[in-house]
């Protein structure tokens, strides 16, 4: 595994922890990197339905490790290579078909904020910080993140964050929809994990169908295509569904079997 994250099981939960506790988290270009890689593996895995990512300590991210960006950046096709491997890792979170929980503790800025929107859900404690700071350092955005940024807060709050680069509290950051829920610090962990194992007790057919259709919204599409229609008639034919009606009618929790 990369230095700095670590990644392992729980059943059918993963979690993927960015664990430079002493850098409060900062995401290093190997980090990046390996990211895409890390997703891959969880869809792969018939065993887990959701990936939490989390930080190791009291941050979940401080955003991109700048000491490495006189080095890594000081040219633009240097700056392109690692832009590449951000926004790799940024489409693999969002691409996802099983669902991703983002546990926020600390600071969640810059890039560490560019990965909590990538995922599905955002849960914070009561002291978490979130930015977005380009503004501060002369870059300008990948289109993809803004996109999110802009679907999740509305154009006005993304450019609260993007050009001002000011810094919001969790209370805040839940108002404009930031973040789903905010956690005393010794709930956060509880509340998350019950949440990630609700998701783990529905169809994993319609979440993922449902994850692949919210995506293609997002990505600007206005009208169902084939593939929609393909993922509507497979549900609709499959054993979630029989069993969903049949446990409704029967008044018992569905039990479930797609992986």
């Amino acid at each position: 595994m990369t230095d700095g994250i670590e990644f392992d099981r729980h059943g059918e939960v993963a979690r993927l922890t960015l664990a430079r506790p002493d850098k409060m988290n900062a995401v290093s270009y190997s980090m990046w990197s390996a990211i895409p890689e890390i997703v891959a593996e969880v869809e792969a895995d018939a065993r887990v339905k959701v990936l939490v990512l989390t930080g190791a300590g009291g941050d979940f991210s401080a955003g991109a490790d700048i000491g490495e960006f006189g080095d890594l950046r000081s040219t633009a096709e240097g700056a392109a290579t690692y832009d590449r491997a951000v926004e790799g890792a940024v489409r693999a979170l969002s691409g996802m078909r099983k669902p991703s929980v983002a546990m926020i503790r600390g600071n969640c800025i810059g890039g560490g904020c560019q990965l909590s929107v990538a995922s599905d859900f955002r849960f914070a404690e009561r002291g978490a910080r979130f930015g977005i700071t380009p503004a501060k350092l002369g870059i300008v955005y990948d289109f993809t993140s803004t996109r999110a940024l802009v679907a999740l807060v509305g154009p006005a709050n993304a450019r609260y964050f993007l050009l001002s680069g000011q810094l919001v509290d969790a209370t805040r950051a839940r108002e404009i929809g930031l973040v789903n829920d905010v956690f005393a610090p010794e709930e956060l962990e509880t509340a998350t994990m019950e949440f990630a194992h609700t998701l783990c007790s529905r169809s994993q057919a319609s979440i993922r169908g449902m994850n692949r259709i919210i995506e293609k919204i997002l990505a600007g599409q206005q009208e169902s295509d084939a593939e929609v229609e393909h993922i509507r008639r497979e549900a609709i034919h499959g054993e979630d569904y029989a069993e969903g009606v049949a446990a409704f009618l029967q008044r018992r929790p569905p039990r479930f079997t797609y992986r």
